[in-house]
């Protein structure tokens, strides 16, 4: 179902998100390949952060780099924007550098990552990890559930394809808390594409065909589970998650952002909510963007903006003079 456009949205200029991301995305690419994941960081957050707050809008930010103690900018509750108090109420999902290893390291998919949506839009999901499961658009609803095993969700997604369990691939962060899953995919034949970083890029890698990615499954960091929700509403999809805690400090964070419900398996909407905007910039080259380039005084940069209300995908080329 389409969202019905906001007018608060209206007010906030689908390519003002662009240059959002693209501020972050250069910031965080003069340190590509320098072996410095905080420092990468900084450079996209701090760029970010200035960049949000040129724009006319009451913003919250509601998913960040962490709570107050612990992220001097950008965190979780910080107001952003040139009108609080009088613009637009706004709630930001925001991750100035999703992959800060992949930055450092000059691998692939490293993103600079936005989504916004009216106040109360998204879920302010605590800073804890996330089981994930997710499929592309043109599905029966329903085709995917995380209380079926991998093999299950495999198999009812390529009747519905109307293939082989074989031909289907699945995205899965590279992790050994994953070998589980792996072992389980492998021996029905399910090909598998292990990725270092970046779950937000491997959840929208579910929707592109040229990917050749069919699922996404296994555990990562609920913030970018909310993100990656942003962008399946705006071009279609499925999406459940369920969140996952360690110890009774990650429960008690989860009280306090009123989550109740420790078991609760949410679905796509219940995580992004109503219409929302969601914007990216690619930092290095990846399947979904190309990363930024430096040619003599200018940047290349290349992003991706979405909206949920019309179902637009603009994809914005740039050039940046230094």
């Amino acid at each position: 179902m389409t969202a019905t456009a906001s007018k608060t949205l209206d007010r906030v200029l689908v390519l003002e998100m662009v240059r959002v991301t693209e501020a972050a995305a250069i910031a965080a690419s003069t340190l590509t390949g320098r072996g410095d994941e905080k420092a990468a960081d900084a450079a996209a957050v701090d760029a970010m952060r200035t960049a949000l707050n040129s724009l006319y809008m009451d913003g919250t930010v509601v998913i960040g780099e962490g709570e107050r103690d612990e992220a001097p900018m950008l965190f979780i509750g910080e107001k952003v924007g040139s009108a609080i108090g009088k613009g637009p109420k706004i709630d930001i999902a925001l991750d100035p550098l999703e992959g800060t290893t992949i930055c450092a390291t000059a691998g692939p998919n490293a993103l600079a990552v936005l989504a916004i949506a009216e106040e109360g839009g998204l879920l302010n999901a605590p800073d804890v990890y996330m089981d994930k499961i997710a499929v592309g658009p043109g599905y029966p609803e329903g085709i995917i559930d995380l209380d079926k095993s991998p093999t299950e969700n495999v198999t009812a997604l390529a009747a519905a394809k109307g293939v082989k369990p074989s031909d289907i691939i699945a995205c899965v962060l590279d992790r050994p808390r994953h070998a589980k899953i792996i072992a389980e995919l492998r021996a029905i034949g399910c090909g598998i594409m292990l990725i270092g970083d970046g779950d937000v890029a491997g959840v929208i890698a579910t929707t592109n065909p040229d990917t050749t990615i069919d699922i996404y499954m296994g555990s990562g960091g609920a913030p970018e589970g909310v993100l990656a929700c942003a962008a399946l509403r705006c071009v279609g999809g499925q999406f459940k998650g369920r969140l996952l805690f360690r110890n009774d400090d990650e429960r008690a964070r989860a009280a306090k952002w009123g989550v109740t419900d420790l078991d609760k398996q949410y679905d796509l909407t219940e995580l992004a909510r109503g219409d929302c905007i969601f914007a990216a910039t690619g930092v290095t080259d990846g399947s979904l963007l190309a990363g930024v380039k430096r040619k003599g005084t200018i940047m290349t940069t290349e992003s991706v903006v979405m909206r949920a209300s019309s179902g637009t995908v603009r994809w914005v080329k740039g050039e940046h003079r230094i």
